[in-house]
C-alpha cells in the first residue's frame, strides 16, 4: 500500500502492481506545505480523489477521511464518506477517536467499507504527546489492541496500525482476523504503507524514522530544473529538434 495525489504517480503505482492506494490526508504536507493534516478538508480530498481514480485501473483505492468529515456525526460521517464511493473508491479510512467504533458500524452499515486507523492518529496527535511512538508501556498498548478489535467488531475490513512497537503490532496481527498495516509498526503486520513522497525522496522538510527511501528524485529534479534555466538563459534551448517550420512557399507569401 503507498500513498497518491494525483494521475501520474498513481499511474505509476497501479502498473507496479501496488494492491492498495491510499488518497491520504498527508497531501497536507507532502503536497501542499501545509503544517498539519487538519488543514485539508473534503474539498481538497475529494479533488485529488478525482486525478487518482482517473488513473488507477487496478489497484483497490481507498479515501482518507479528512480531519472534522467524520467526528461530528454518524450521519455526517455516512454522507462524506459516501462522496469518497462516488468518485470511485472501493473503501474510506478513518482514525481512531473516542467515538470511532460508533462512526465506523454507520459507514459499514451503510454498505461503505471501512479501513480503520490506530496508534499514532496525526489528525489528534496533539491530544496524545505530539507525533510520537504510542503503545510504549503494557497499558497504552493494551488500549491500542482494544482499539483495533473494536475496529474489527463493528465490521471494518483491515487496520492501519501506525508508530507502535513492533511487539505490539504482533499482538494485534495475531489476534485479528483481518489484515493489519503497518507504518512504524515493524515487519509482523499483514502489509506495509508508506507516503510516496518520502519514498521518492521528494519531501525534505523531515523524514521519519519509519520510513525508507527507495529513491531520491529530489536532487535529480533540482538538477534538471538548474540546467534548463541554463540552456535557456545560453540560447540553447530550444534547439531547431524542439522546433517547427513553415514550408519555404509559404513563408514567401508571407513576404509577399
Amino acid at each position: 500500500m503507498l500513498t497518491a495525489y494525483d494521475y501520474p504517480i498513481a499511474s505509476f503505482l497501479d502498473e507496479a502492481g501496488i494492491d492498495i492506494i491510499l488518497v491520504g490526508d498527508s497531501l497536507a504536507n507532502v503536497v501542499l506545505g501545509l503544517e498539519s493534516t487538519t488543514e485539508v478538508g473534503m474539498k481538497e480530498m475529494l479533488h485529488h480523489t478525482k486525478a487518482v481514480v482517473r488513473a488507477v485501473k487496478n489497484a483497490f483505492i481507498v479515501g482518507d477521511m479528512p480531519f472534522d468529515s467524520y467526528q461530528l456525526n454518524p450521519r455526517v460521517a455516512v454522507d462524506n464518506a459516501r462522496q469518497f464511493i462516488e468518485l470511485g473508491c472501493h473503501a474510506v479510512k478513518l482514525e481512531w477517536f473516542d467515538e470511532c467504533a460508533k462512526v465506523a458500524a454507520a459507514i459499514v452499515n451503510a454498505g461503505i467499507p471501512v479501513m480503520g486507523h490506530v496508534g499514532l492518529t496525526p489528525q489528534t496527535a496533539q491530544k496524545h504527546g505530539g507525533m510520537k511512538v504510542q503503545g510504549k508501556d503494557a497499558v497504552a498498548a493494551r488500549v491500542i489492541i482494544d482499539n483495533a478489535k473494536k475496529l474489527e467488531e463493528v465490521g471494518c475490513f483491515s487496520v492501519v496500525l501506525e508508530c507502535i512497537p513492533q511487539e505490539v503490532a504482533e499482538i494485534i496481527t495475531k489476534q485479528l482476523k483481518i489484515p493489519t498495516i503497518g507504518i512504524g509498526a515493524g515487519p509482523h503486520c499483514d502489509g506495509q504503507v508508506l507516503v510516496i513522497h518520502d519514498l521518492l525522496g521528494l519531501f525534505t522538510r523531515y523524514q521519519p524514522k519509519f520510513s525508507k527511501k527507495y529513491a531520491d528524485l529530489g536532487p535529480l529534479i533540482l538538477e534538471a530544473v538548474k540546467e534548463y534555466k541554463k540552456e535557456v538563459t545560453t540560447g540553447q534551448f530550444p534547439d531547431d529538434a524542439h522546433s517547427f517550420h513553415l514550408p519555404a512557399d509559404e513563408i514567401k507569401k508571407l513576404h509577399n
